[in-house]
C-alpha cells in the first residue's frame, strides 16, 4: 500500500521549483512500499534527464524525518551505497506538500531481486557490516518504534484474529523476548527493514541500499537477522512450504563477519534474534491484513510468510 497521497501534476511543478532539478516530464505512483507514498519523478535539466523518487510521509512528523534523511546522507558521503536526497534551495531535505512532509531524493541504478544469488548474499552482509561500523560516527538518535513494545500493542489489536495455535505461539514468544538482555548487545545505527526489495542490485553489483524511513538505533544483530530472514529462505507461493537455504545463510554471516566480527554474545542469541525479528513483521503484516489503511494502490503481504519463519526458527 504506497500511495495514500494523491498529487496532481500542477502541485508537483509547484513542489518542485525549491529544486535544482528542472523541469517535470513525467511522475508516476508505485506501488511497492507499505507505510509511505512514493512516486517516481522524472525531469529534465540542461538537456540530461533526472529521475528521483518522492517520498511523502504518512505518520513522520517534520522534527521525526531529519534523523532519516540525515543518515542517508551520512552513509552515502562515507561511501556506503545509499540514496543521497536532495537538497532544497530554501531549507534543508524537507518541504511540505500537500500538508505532510515529503523529500526528494536520488533514484539509483538497478532493480530489487526476487531470489538472491549466493553472491548477492555475500554482497549484502558486507555491505550491511560497513553500513553498522559506520554507523558508530553518525551522532543522531532515534529510538527503536517497532520494538518489543510496539509488538505488544499490535498483538493487543490483532489477537481477536489469530486462531487458538497462534495465540499460544505468540504468547510464548514474547515470554522469551521479554526475558532477554538486548541492551546487552552491541548497539548502532539499525536500517531495521533491509529486505530484498530494499536493495538495488545490477547483476551482482550493489546500487544502492534505499528506504531507510524505520532506521533507528538498535541491536545490531537484530538487524543481521531481518535481513537473514528475508535474503536466505527459498520463498514458495505456499508459505508452509518455505524453508531456508543453508549456502546463503552461511554465505551472508561469513561477509558480514569478515568485517565486524559477532562476540560471544551475540552468537548465543542468534536464534534469539532471528524469533524476533521473525515475529516483528508477522505483527506488522497481520496488521496490514486485519486492519488495512485505505490507499490509491494496495499492496498487503502475507502474515503466513512470517509465521512460517518464527515456526521454523522455534522448531
Amino acid at each position: 500500500m504506497s500511495v495514500y497521497t494523491v498529487v496532481s501534476q500542477g502541485e508537483l511543478v509547484e513542489f518542485l521549483k525549491d529544486y535544482d532539478v528542472g523541469a517535470l516530464l513525467s511522475f508516476e505512483g508505485i506501488s511497492a512500499g507499505i507505510e509511505n507514498t512514493n512516486y517516481f519523478v522524472n525531469t529534465e535539466r540542461d538537456g540530461r534527464q533526472l529521475q528521483f523518487v518522492l517520498t511523502i510521509f504518512e505518520h513522520h512528523t517534520f522534527d521525526e524525518l531529519p534523523y532519516f534523511l540525515n543518515i542517508m546522507a551520512f552513509m552515502a558521503e562515507h561511501k556506503i551505497p545509499t540514496a543521497h536526497p536532495i537538497q532544497t534551495l530554501s531549507n534543508g531535505y524537507l518541504k511540505e506538500l500537500k500538508g505532510k512532509p515529503a523529500a526528494l531524493v536520488e533514484r539509483l541504478k538497478g532493480g530489487g531481486v526476487e531470489q538472491p544469488s549466493l553472491k548477492q548474499c555475500e554482497v549484502m552482509g558486507e555491505q550491511l557490516a560497513r553500513f553498522h561500523l559506520a554507523g558508530q560516527d553518525f551522532s543522531g538518535f532515534r529510538q527503536n518504534d517497532r520494538g518489543l513494545d510496539w509488538m505488544k500493542t499490535t498483538l493487543a489489536l490483532v489477537n481477536d484474529f489469530f486462531d487458538a495455535e497462534q495465540k499460544q505461539m505468540v504468547k510464548e514468544e514474547f515470554e522469551l523476548q521479554s526475558g532477554i538482555d538486548w541492551h546487552s548487545l552491541p548497539q548502532g545505527v539499525i536500517h531495521a527493514d533491509l529486505f530484498c526489495d530494499n536493495a538495488l542490485f545490477s547483476g551482482d553489483e550493489l546500487s544502492g541500499i534505499i528506504d531507510l524511513y524505520y532506521a533507528c538505533n538498535s541491536v545490531l544483530l537484530y538487524d543481521l537477522a531481518v535481513m537473514v530472514n528475508d535474503w536466505c529462505r527459498i520463498n514458495s507461493t505456499d508459505p508452509k512450504q518455505i524453508v531456508f537455504d543453508q549456502h546463503k545463510i552461511d554465505a551472508m554471516l561469513q561477509a558480514y563477519r569478515s568485517v565486524r566480527p559477532l562476540n560471544a554474545l551475540e552468537q548465543q542469541s542468534w536464534n534469539a534474534a532471528l524469533r524476533l525479528a521473525a515475529l516483528r513483521f508477522f505483527m506488522s503484516r497481520s496488521k496490514d491484513k486485519y486492519l488495512p489503511r485505505e490507499g490509491e494502490m494496495t499492496q498487503i503481504k502475507d502474515p503466513a510468510v512470517f509465521e512460517r519463519i518464527l515456526q521454523i526458527h522455534r522448531s
